[in-house]
């Protein structure tokens, strides 16, 4: 196995050089990706790519002038860590809200089982959870539970590994916030298992918080998503994953 990290970055010139700074402690790999930022995200980038780059190659930069989206940002990062020849991906958020230090239970995760996509699974339970995450989370397990068969207890979380030796050059259909939702299905019907994996929050103060997420635009775009895998599902996906299995069965 050969892990890296990538963070999708769009506008967090206050969190993001702690963010590489504390991942930098639990691994060897970045690949962050700034996302077309319009503050001074690219600047500290660059004074931390120039501290960290040169002496120890553990940072690598992909930037590109317009956003384009979450989705986007993670496909650039996929694509660059394939042709790295990483075998692994683990995708983390760059507002500081996961936690470097489960980054080796992860890694520990996928060890113990290589082809699988592992799910960091937050607990709902804490007090400084929004209630927002909650209703958005429960929605989209629903509707992931009809359109793969199966349940995962947070299909929500960014903080994944996936095996990108599985899922080669996955081209996606979605950019933007929505492409997360629809990893975990394609990779259902390609029977990649998925294994969840209880990860811990950090959720800072409501005045503290950074969110690019357009309740209105992205939930709508979400909604449209399962309305389409629900129809892809039926004609694609249960068929897709019943003949694989079959196949599997025979070699």
């Amino acid at each position: 196995m050969k892990i890296c990290i990538i963070i999708p970055v769009y506008n967090s010139e206050n969190l993001i050089a702690d963010v590489i700074k504390s991942v930098l402690q639990y691994a060897d790999n970045l690949i962050v990706v700034n996302d077309g930022s319009t503050d001074g995200t690219a600047e500290v980038l660059r004074v931390v790519g120039a501290r960290l780059i040169a002496p120890l190659r553990k940072i690598e930069i992909i930037s590109y002038a317009k956003n384009r989206g979450k989705g986007y940002a993670l496909q650039q990062g996929f694509a660059r860590a394939l042709a790295l020849g990483f075998t692994h991906a683990i995708t983390m958020d760059a507002d500081g809200q996961h936690l470097a230090t489960d980054i080796a239970t992860l890694v520990q995760a996928s060890e113990n089982q290589p082809n699988a996509l592992i799910v960091g699974a937050r607990k709902f339970d804490n007090p400084n959870m929004p209630q927002g995450n909650i209703f958005a989370n429960n929605f989209s397990n629903f509707w992931f539970a009809v359109q793969t068969g199966q349940k995962l207890p947070d299909t929500q979380t960014g903080f994944r590994v996936y095996p990108l030796h599985k899922m080669g050059k996955m081209r996606l259909f979605t950019k933007r916030y929505e492409t997360e939702l629809e990893l975990l299905v394609r990779c259902a019907w390609r029977n990649i298992k998925l294994v969840s994996q209880p990860i811990n929050v950090y959720y800072p103060p409501a005045n503290e918080r950074l969110s690019h997420f357009r309740a209105g635009k992205d939930f709508f775009r979400i909604s449209v998503l399962n309305s389409v895998l629900c129809f892809v599902a039926v004609v694609y996906g249960y068929p897709s994953m019943f003949l694989r299995r079959i196949f599997k069965k025979g070699t």
